[in-house]
């Protein structure tokens, strides 16, 4: 047993060791539990030109597996693409390899998050001129507000339904990096952004998305933005029509309040170079404040 548990050791030291320099600020992380499986999810449309999509996540806290909702966030810089965090199985545990971002898109554990990361690379989209261009066959993206866009089909080598998270172990994905892959890991690579560690600290302390609530369907599975309440507003309506605590007539109000926010949302960023001022902002979280009373008040009438 002594030298079972040092050979242990040994294997997962070599794993941290040979684990890519994107694992920042000593973040580490093991479990001897394999992660579950992906949630299918529609993606949120794009809420503006410049906004990258990150895909969702289980990670891991003192209560167990929790889900990271996938969102729309800006990259620190133009020009860079995001490697997304996936577990790999080694010495006998599951470790976590966080994400990062770069000029290019590295290995990510041959996991299949889909919209664009397909398991190898990323078909999503690219970067020119300063500008980045969005693959409509893969992104949902309004053409009517982002129109640097194109249409190429995605040709998906691994299987469809594949919803495994992790590489390597029983059951695992048994994929090794490609050699563009390898020399991506040997690039300049960025920590995720603050409102990437926001996101991810929300996720932990909303009881709904740990797996032991949710049984590996969460109530929340994506964002459009950090904050993502548009989003979110979308999913409480959806649900409120599904279970009859909303009538057809009611969700239509509903969502055509959300489509004027929107819009007001999509008419201050134009006037303002793609941001929101901070009036603009008061404004907006006033409005989606009346909206969430209405839509629970409406809820609570039907019990």
């Amino acid at each position: 047993m002594l030298v079972f548990g040092s050979l242990r050791k040994i294997l997962l030291a070599l794993a941290i060791v040979a684990m890519p320099a994107s694992s920042f600020a000593g973040v580490f992380v093991s479990v001897a539990i394999a992660p579950p499986a992906l949630p299918v999810y529609t993606q949120p449309v794009c809420p503006g030109a410049g906004y990258l999509w990150t895909p969702g996540y289980w990670a891991y806290g003192p209560a167990g597996y929790y889900w990271v909702p996938g969102v729309w966030v800006h990259p620190p810089r133009v020009g860079l693409l995001w490697t997304p965090g996936y577990w790999g199985f080694a010495g006998g545990l599951y470790v976590w390899h966080v994400g990062y971002w770069g000029p290019h898109v590295g290995f990510y554990g041959g996991v299949n998050y889909g919209f664009g990361y397909g398991g190898i690379g990323f078909a999503g989209g690219y970067w020119r001129g300063g500008n980045f261009f969005y693959n409509r066959s893969v992104m949902n993206v309004n053409t009517t507000i982002i129109h640097n866009t194109y249409n190429r089909t995605v040709i998906n080598n691994t299987v469809v339904n594949n919803r495994v998270s992790y590489n390597g172990g029983e059951g695992g994905i048994h994929a090794a990096p490609t050699r563009a892959e390898m020399q991506a890991a040997r690039e300049q690579h960025f920590q995720p952004t603050a409102n990437q560690m926001a996101h991810e600290q929300r996720a932990s302390m909303d009881r709904s998305q740990f797996y032991s609530a949710n049984h590996g369907n969460p109530a929340i599975a994506a964002r459009d933005t950090v904050n993502g309440r548009a989003y979110n507003q979308q999913g409480r309506i959806a649900q409120g029509l599904r279970t009859g605590q909303l009538n057809s007539r009611q969700a239509a109000r509903d969502l055509n309040r959300q489509q004027n926010i929107h819009r007001s949302v999509v008419a201050d960023r134009r006037a303002n170079g793609g941001r929101l001022t901070w009036r603009q902002r008061q404004n907006i979280n006033r409005r989606q404040n009346y909206a969430s009373r209405q839509i629970y008040r409406q809820r609570q009438r039907r019990r």
